[in-house]
């Protein structure tokens, strides 16, 4: 069982992440939808889903870079707006386009925690993944 952070700013799409997560059996260690939140759990976080946009603007960006590099959480980034990551962020994995289904959610899930333990895993196919991530030879 993995502790799963979903930084997410729409209460019904995180509510939603969070059933998937205590479905597949890990433990959601709450919701945030801003930074100070978000980095406020971070102590008690091995994976972490991370929206873009939230409450407090486009700070997602910064706040998996922050959970990654500094706390060393496996960052996933969901979002609509792929694209506003460019060639992505530090540290991270990947990001998963939204909208996203619930099979493309627990796929994601299970390659987070395989890359969270350092195992080689497939990625699923709706998943891009950043070339910088640090584990990039998992990928191949």
């Amino acid at each position: 069982m993995y502790r799963i952070l979903i930084v997410e700013d729409e209460i019904i799409v995180a509510t939603e992440i969070e059933y998937v997560v205590t479905d597949m059996g890990h433990d959601p260690v709450g919701i945030a939808a801003d930074q100070k939140s978000a980095l406020a759990k971070a102590q008690n976080t091995d994976i972490a889903l991370v929206d873009l946009n939230l409450r407090d603007g486009p700070t997602g960006a910064t706040i998996g870079k922050i959970l990654a590099q500094t706390h060393g959480v496996t960052v996933v980034f969901m979002t609509a707006n792929p694209t506003q990551l460019g060639d992505g962020v530090p540290g991270t994995v990947g990001v998963l386009p939204k909208p996203a289904t619930e099979r493309d959610l627990r796929d994601v899930l299970n390659f987070a925690v395989a890359r969270h333990v350092a195992e080689e895993a497939k990625p699923p196919k709706k998943l891009k993944l950043f070339t910088f991530s640090g584990n990039a030879g998992l990928a191949s």
